[in-house]
């Protein structure tokens, strides 16, 4: 059977808009269609102006083509400034925004030819408190958080890509809680002008897709990488299976991916060996919440001082706990970070890529709020590209898999391994 037009992956309806085969009207009243049917039970948009997106596909199917992403829909994190759309951020502080200029990152897509669909639901200012979006995949649970939005409207096929933002596990996460692909790059490889900052030192731009090959398509244009435009397998890799000091916390279906991604893939050809962790490496998950505590108390110190009242209890504790860090105690910790950064380089001299947790296991149910980015925030904190891959499920059939991650800079050899890693494991049966 044919797929329906909004569940073309991004690169199949993109070689068919380029052909002219299929027109951006077409595809944006498909994706409108299944929002309309959609968006009442999972909620991932936080602005929606059909009118507009269907004035928008006419102008671009009326005209030549604009770029790689000519007419592809494009969901938005309400992260990154829309100059057509207002830009809230999570927040009732900002319910009246609406910037000038689109973010960079945006201008860069809707400059190869992106169509922007809407503005997706994220967390206040892009912290732990749940906005009203649902996992699609069970309406009781949650999507992730902070690219809440973004990670729901991709997997329930009412857009092919969308973007996010990280400062913890904020792609990673919602990627996994919701079984598709979550591309993290390199930190500082995107342009983040026009995007709320959170923490100057880790928040990252990224993107979301359902398969690595879309989402390598998203990244040519993010990271201005042709190369991503062509991804070919890297096949037989050296995989150093990391469980991390806090791997007491993964429950049995995490504990069961990684087992079975060690075994599929060293069948398949790869090297695996599974990675020791110096003892001294103990506090990094702890090093990570500090930087990120003590930078979005800078961050947010106009919201703090003018409308703090208007800030969520835990958004607030957070602020207040970074503000009791002195710049002394924070250039201890970033000397730290860089100092566990510089030694995990090492890794990659020995193996191509390390693959991990990328959460404690299935979304856990929305009263217990939007998950725990244990796993993630090391990357974060080293700023290594990583890529969640799904591929298995949990007790409650909801879905799970293992983050790949590579050194810096390397973004392009990590998303061909990872798409040699995903086609193994998701073929293993």
């Amino acid at each position: 059977m044919a797929k329906a037009l909004n569940q073309l992956g991004a690169l199949e309806a993109v070689q068919r808009l380029q052909r002219r085969e299929l027109s951006a009207e077409q595809m944006a009243r498909a994706c409108l269609a299944r929002i309309e049917q959609r968006e009442p039970d999972v909620r991932a948009w936080a602005e929606l102006v059909p009118d507009q997106v269907l004035a928008q596909a006419r102008a671009l199917d009326a005209g030549s083509l604009r770029g790689i992403l000519h007419g592809l829909p494009l969901g938005v994190k309400d992260m990154l400034d829309t100059h057509d759309l207002p830009t809230r951020y999570g927040s009732s502080i900002y319910a009246q925004h609406q910037p000038a200029a689109d973010a960079a990152a945006l201008a860069l897509c809707r400059s190869a030819g992106a169509l922007v669909m809407g503005k997706t639901v994220t967390t206040e200012l892009a912290s732990y408190q749940p906005g009203p979006t649902r996992n699609p995949h069970n309406l009781s649970c949650t999507p992730g958080g902070s690219s809440s939005g973004s990670a729901a409207a991709v997997a329930d096929d009412m857009v092919p890509l969308a973007l996010g933002s990280q400062t913890a596990g904020s792609i990673v996460r919602p990627a996994a809680y919701c079984g598709i692909v979550g591309f993290k790059p390199t930190f500082g490889r995107v342009p983040r002008a026009g995007s709320k900052l959170l923490c100057d030192s880790l928040d990252t731009l990224g993107g979301f897709a359902r398969n690595v090959d879309d989402a390598a398509l998203l990244a040519s244009v993010l990271l201005g990488d042709a190369r991503l435009l062509d991804l070919q397998d890297v096949p037989q890799p050296r995989v150093g299976m990391l469980r991390t000091f806090q791997w007491r916390h993964a429950l049995p279906e995490t504990r069961e991916a990684f087992e079975q991604a060690a075994s599929v893939l060293a069948r398949a050809g790869a090297q695996v060996e599974e990675i020791e962790l110096p003892a001294q490496d103990c506090g990094l998950v702890q090093l990570h919440a500090d930087i990120m505590a003590f930078e979005t108390a800078r961050s947010l110190a106009f919201e703090r001082a003018e409308y703090g009242g208007q800030l969520s209890p835990r958004l607030m504790a957070i602020v207040e706990a970074g503000a009791a860090i002195t710049a002394e105690e924070n250039q201890v910790h970033q000397a730290r970070a860089q100092l566990t950064r510089q030694r995990s380089l090492q890794w990659f001299e020995r193996y191509d890529v390390v693959l991990g947790p990328s959460t404690t296991g299935e979304a856990p149910f929305l009263d217990q709020g939007t998950g725990d980015p244990l796993f993630c925030r090391v990357w974060t904190l080293f700023g290594f590209p990583t890529v969640h891959l799904p591929f298995a499920s949990g007790p409650q059939g909801l879905p799970v898999g293992l983050q790949a991650v590579g050194p810096p800079q390397a973004d392009h050899r990590l998303l061909g391994i990872a798409r040699w890693m995903h086609r193994v494991l998701s073929q293993r049966d």
